[in-house]
């Protein structure tokens, strides 16, 4: 009974009073019953929301992102596309750090960084991060970015611009000039919106997540990763996603990305020999 409460709450984005009242007991005990469920979904993150170490579904992933750029071509050694999504929260008690949960659109908001995988699933997740924090920022302080610093992860990412150009990041030319550039960042945006169509599915499968949370801070990271953690299993269970013609709208509803706060110089020559090599 706990589990459809909890369940009940991420599909519908109903009130926990509304909830409480349908089943007869009351509002806390109702958000107790989402926080103590939610740590249980939330504890399969590492079982359910990772990159392919296998070196079979990585070479599978990896063709799947190739086709993605509809060119023959594609971009080589692509293990995911990386965005960020704000996740917009109603409760504002955080004290003296209220402010820095304020966004760009004067939301309060948690800025939520996640990569996936050519078939719309969670390979990373980072949801702690305010909302006033730019995407690059939570990037340098990921998990996801060691490794690939670190080269324990020899693949690449696909990202928008408001991430840094760095060797193992594919971002888009700024001003491309020649039609080989031009090429590239055709091939390299067809790739990356797999990440916004995956965001707007999520969102619509789980409407929580588009209305707002109205949770304390602590509860609603564990909601978002709980439901993270469930999306990737609809996806095992060939679980058909949900009608998405909202999906641009969501999008829309963005703000443009900022450009980002560093911006280090060692990834533009790779980017160079990329496009000399197979967009020329």
């Amino acid at each position: 009974m706990q589990l459809l409460i909890c369940l009940r709450f991420y599909a519908t984005a109903s009130f926990q009073l509304v909830n409480g009242d349908l089943m007869i007991i009351s509002q806390f005990t109702v958000s107790r019953i989402i926080h103590r469920v939610s740590a249980q979904i939330a504890s399969l993150i590492h079982a359910v929301i990772k990159i392919p170490s296998m070196e079979a579904a990585m070479i599978a992933n990896r063709d799947l992102f190739r086709q993605l750029g509809a060119r023959r071509e594609g971009l080589p050694g692509a293990d995911g596309a990386i965005d960020c999504t704000h996740i917009r929260l109603s409760h504002t008690k955080f004290a003296d750090l209220q402010e820095v949960y304020r966004n760009r659109k004067e939301n309060f908001s948690l800025n939520v960084q996640a990569i996936v995988g050519p078939n719309m699933e969670f390979l990373d997740v980072v949801p702690k991060w305010p909302g006033s924090n730019h995407d690059s920022q939570i990037f340098r302080n990921s998990r996801i970015y060691m490794q690939y610093h670190g080269r324990q992860l020899t693949g690449t990412l696909v990202g928008d611009v408001g991430h840094p150009c760095l060797p193992f990041l594919l971002t888009p030319l700024a001003n491309p000039i020649t039609d080989a550039q031009q090429r590239y960042n055709n091939v390299q945006s067809r790739t990356r919106q797999i990440v916004e169509r995956t965001f707007g599915v999520w969102k619509r499968r789980f409407p929580c997540l588009s209305r707002g949370l109205e949770t304390k801070l602590l509860c609603s990271t564990t909601i978002i990763v709980a439901c993270a953690v469930l999306h990737n299993l609809s996806l095992t269970l060939d679980n058909a996603h949900p009608e998405h013609n909202r999906i641009e709208e969501e999008e829309a509803d963005e703000l443009p990305p900022q450009a980002p706060h560093w911006q280090p110089g060692e990834g533009f020559a790779i980017h160079e020999a990329l496009i000399e090599r197979l967009f020329i």
